[in-house]
């Protein structure tokens, strides 16, 4: 059978599904809350846990709200000043900017919304290494969360909240544009991206996939139609490592490939690792979505198991990633959509030469154009593939970039999936380092300092919401703090925190700029899938790397700040007289 013939047939039995249930009154719709909040307004804060509560599992969902893992309530926005009775929403950052003298903000230069690491999750597919997370015992690693959480029954619904939320703050002041910084999706699955890219484009989804059990009795497997971004908004994409890569860490094989669409759930060492995908011992599992709590089935070691565990196959799984290429499949399916740009980003170009680097100038009366990098490992027998990494060819096109950027008087904003060397992060296991080695960061480092006109750097991948002032070295008798730039990393859409990030860039009366970063919480209305899966990201997030400290935390893990750049007299001059004058 032609492969790409299976999978017309597929999409045929879907949409069957799909209009069956549209006719029968069956088709969802997951309104938001009428009210919309950023964090600078109101926050969503975690209840600590109680002094001893019991130890559970992360596989034990329902007991996650009996004993207050998934607790938190609503509470009042960010606040960095010193009188409760004054808030200050945002935390003025200016060690990148000494000759600032507190200039007022004059204009505003433009606006956007940065999601990431959405990690829609094909969660009935027999290629997803569920085992390693769902069987892992209470405090486990916290990376086995990327395996199993029970905010993989939801994923479609949550982004499909926060589009909606993304709708409601563009009707209070408009965005420029959006951008997705990679990890749309968990497991190089067609069906996965597709669902990515038919949410934004707002059209019915059908988030399950095989028999589709519990489509019309389980919330979160309902056919739903999906809100849709605001056609008035284009936005864009960047190439992440889950993107490529099976569970983002390892290649795509002749195993993996066959199991994606098959009918039987892949066996393998339980570790998520790619010595342990080439392995064997244990069944990884898949969820039974005519559960109300995603029971995992088909799980556990090879011996508990006469023959082993069936689902229905479905050629709508089948990886993009194929043996010549990781990406170019992947940047195809950006073409086929209803919302703009098409490709979002990318051109015939980089389909031609298989690359997915771009840029693109979000305003035409306003000299500042945004770099897309993929800063992702690439080939095979890599050392990691959650690692950051640039080979010659993606080093001399940025560079090139930058120079161009620099010559032509534009600010420049790189828009990657993994920042460079930041700032330790919210938890004590947290990476010094995200590219392969600190000697490979400090390179890059040295490159981007060579351009002052760069304002900014912006990722995902580490789930935090960390911002790092990146200084100049003084040592470097050519350059000056205008050679500092802000890297500000953005939360996960699918783990606790469960926010995406607004950016609004100002032109200060001194003509220093300031970059507002605004975390937001998705807005939801109870009883939702999308409602629940917060629940859910709370409670994983106090049982996978549990200590007395994390579980006594009770904050939102938001980070808003006021970070102010000080620009060179040639790019004052150029931007003095842009933006729309605040009033």
């Amino acid at each position: 059978m032609n492969p790409r013939h299976g999978v017309v047939r597929s999409i045929g039995v879907i949409c069957a599904l799909a209009f069956l249930l549209q006719m029968a009154g069956c088709v969802a719709e997951w309104p938001i809350s009428k009210v919309v909040y950023t964090t600078a307004e109101q926050q969503v804060l975690p209840f600590a846990i109680a002094s001893g509560t019991p130890p559970i599992k992360p596989s034990e969902v329902p007991r996650y709200v009996e004993l207050g893992y998934s607790a938190w309530h609503a509470s009042p926005g960010t606040d960095y000043g010193t009188d409760p009775k004054n808030p200050v929403p945002y935390d003025k950052r200016t060690e990148l900017a000494p000759a600032y003298a507190g200039a007022p903000n004059a204009a505003r230069l433009l606006s956007f919304f940065a999601i990431t690491d959405i990690h829609i999750t094909d969660k009935e597919s027999p290629a997803q290494p569920l085992y390693s997370g769902w069987s892992a015992p209470f405090a486990a690693p916290r990376l086995l969360v990327t395996c199993y959480s029970p905010v993989i029954l939801s994923t479609t619904q949550v982004l499909d909240a926060a589009i909606q939320t993304v709708n409601a703050l563009h009707k209070r002041s408009p965005f420029d544009f959006g951008i997705s910084l990679g990890d749309n999706i968990n497991n190089t699955q067609y069906n996965e991206l597709r669902w990515f890219i038919d949410v934004l484009d707002g059209k019915a989804i059908t988030p399950s996939s095989g028999v589709h059990d519990g489509a019309d009795t389980i919330d979160y497997q309902r056919p739903y139609k999906a809100a849709g971004l605001d056609r008035t908004i284009p936005w864009y994409q960047v190439l992440g490592n889950h993107d490529q890569y099976l569970a983002g860490g390892a290649q795509e094989n002749a195993k993996t490939q066959a199991t994606h669409v098959g009918d039987t759930i892949i066996n393998m060492a339980n570790d998520p690792s790619p010595t342990g995908l080439n392995g064997s011992g244990f069944y990884m599992g898949v969820v039974d979505g005519a559960t109300p709590y995603g029971d995992v089935i088909g799980a556990g070691p090879e011996e508990d198991f006469p023959t082993p565990p069936k689902v229905v196959a479905d050629e709508n799984r089948h990886s993009l990633v194929t043996e010549t290429s990781t990406s170019l499949n992947w940047m195809g399916e950006f073409f086929h959509t209803d919302s703009k740009p098409v490709g979002h980003g990318f051109t015939q170009a980089n389909l031609d030469k298989d690359f997915a680097c771009y840029s693109f100038e979000p305003q035409s009366d306003l000299p500042l154009k945004v770099i897309v990098l993929d800063d992702t490992a690439k080939g095979p027998g890599q050392p990691d593939y959650g690692g950051g990494a640039l080979d010659q060819a993606r080093l001399d096109w940025l560079t090139g970039e930058l120079q161009q950027g620099q010559d032509d008087g534009k600010l420049m904003i790189i828009a990657a999936h993994i920042p460079v060397k930041p700032a330790k992060g919210l938890t004590d296991d947290t990476p010094a380092h995200t590219f392969r080695d600190e000697k490979s960061e400090d390179s890059l480092l040295a490159t981007l300092h060579a351009y002052p006109n760069l304002i900014l750097w912006i990722a995902g991948h580490r789930h935090l919401n960390t911002v790092t002032a990146q200084p100049y070295d003084p040592s470097m008798a050519a350059q000056g703090p205008e050679n500092s730039f802000w890297e500000v990393e953005t939360a996960s859409l699918r783990d606790f925190p469960q926010q995406f990030r607004t950016f609004d860039i100002r032109r200060n009366s001194d003509n220093t700029i300031s970059i507002f970063v605004t975390d937001v919480d998705p807005a939801v209305t109870e009883g939702s899938p999308a409602a629940k899966a917060r629940d859910y990201a709370i409670g994983a997030a106090r049982l996978f790397g549990a200590t007395p400290e994390n579980n006594a935390d009770t904050s939102s893990q938001a980070y808003n700040a006021e970070l102010v750049k000080q620009l060179t007299p040639a790019m004052q001059a150029v931007i003095a007289t842009c933006g729309t004058p605040l009033e």
